[in-house]
């Protein structure tokens, strides 16, 4: 792994090159990760790589936190780790260590207060956000990140499995979602990332979590729920159920979408545009009297974080390359009644698309 991370820094300083920055300084997150394997914690206390286009890396690190680093096999990268003791200026380090860089590039996810502090330490050079240049890098996963996200996905698709053990009349919906939570890591990863069971009414609401509402007979529930796993990378999967027989309008809403979901995991190829995928879907609700229902986007790219690029969503025109990874999850809802999705995660491979998620998609009556 030592190697993969040493090409991935070599890859993102050309990237960073070819987009007209200097270097890159980046803080504890899924880039910190993805970049060196260190999943540093996020504190009031600065933790920055500082990655040149020409130079070598060095990690800034405070001087409680390197042996941290050190265990997380940073010690055996081409980055060189400098710790800094409490009354040292960490701001000041990092400034220090690309005195003449005119362009920076900044992790998305850096804390304002930390952003301020570096602009303010060096005046001369222009912020701009790294998002797009490691986005390019992180889009498209290497075989091992696939590996991953199959064990990912096999895992969350053990908890789906046993959705029978929890999910009956009678039940409250954050009953079913603490039995769902525990099978999460029961079933293989380090923790939970969310649990949303969303049963009759609020089934209509795409991100209700969960309620003490009392889930009633003939009910849809919408469970999507998805944990990471000790790799780092993430599961998210969505199945639609009926708590005993549902009314026959939802069974056919359902159908509908489960030909929507299987018409966008058709369309997936390289070449073909993100933007077409989502079209793909809405398509097929539109013509089942359902499209102002379909209220969000088709989908979004998955790997070290829950939600990442590519978006499959209308308007975007990236073409989709083999190795990216993504949901596909069309869904309807119908405010004050009831709503359903669907969700696999695919990823491209050189002649389509292979689904990560393999439970039953149509509509399971528990």
């Amino acid at each position: 792994m030592t190697r993969a991370f040493d090409h991935r820094l070599d890859r993102a300083r050309s990237t960073a090159g070819a987009a007209g920055l200097d270097a890159l300084l980046i803080t504890p997150g899924a880039a910190l990760r993805y970049l060196i394997g260190y999943d540093a914690i996020p504190l009031e206390r600065l933790t920055c790589l500082v990655l040149p286009v020409v130079g070598p890396a060095t990690l800034v690190v405070p001087e409680l936190e390197a042996p941290a680093a050190v265990a997380s096999g940073v010690g055996d990268l081409r980055v060189r780790l400098l710790p800094w003791a409490e009354t040292d200026d960490p701001v000041a380090l990092v400034a220090g260590l690309v005195p003449h860089a005119r362009r920076v590039g900044l992790d998305d996810q850096m804390w304002a207060e930390k952003v301020l502090r570096l602009r303010a330490a060096m005046p001369d050079a222009e912020q701009r956000p790294a998002g797009a240049v490691l986005a390019t890098l992180r889009m498209r996963k290497a075989p091992d990140e696939i590996d991953a996200l199959r064990e990912a996905g096999a895992a969350i698709d053990r908890v789906h499995a046993r959705m029978g053990e929890w999910l009956r009349p009678g039940r409250t919906e954050a009953e079913v979602g603490r039995d769902i939570a525990e099978a999460i890591v029961a079933e293989g990863h380090a923790r939970v990332d969310f649990v949303i069971v969303a049963a009759g009414p609020n089934s209509a609401s795409p991100h209700h979590e969960t309620s003490d509402r009392v889930i009633e007979m003939g009910e849809p529930v919408v469970v999507d729920i998805g944990g990471t796993t000790p790799a780092g990378y993430c599961s998210d999967s969505t199945r639609t159920y009926a708590a005993g027989e549902p009314p026959a309008e939802f069974v056919a809403a359902h159908d509908a979408l489960v030909r929507a979901q299987e018409a966008a995991v058709r369309h997936v190829m390289p070449g073909v545009s993100a933007g077409s995928v989502d079209l793909a879907a809405r398509d097929v609700l539109h013509a089942a009297g359902l499209g102002e229902h379909f209220i969000h986007r088709t989908g979004h790219g998955i790997g070290l974080e829950t939600h990442e690029e590519p978006y499959i969503v209308g308007g975007n025109a990236m073409l989709l390359e083999a190795g990216m990874a993504f949901s596909v999850e069309p869904g309807f809802y119908l405010p004050g009644r009831y709503g359903a999705r669907l969700e696999d995660i695919v990823v491209v491979t050189d002649t389509g698309a292979e689904r990560l998620n393999n439970r039953p998609r149509d509509l399971l009556v528990l």
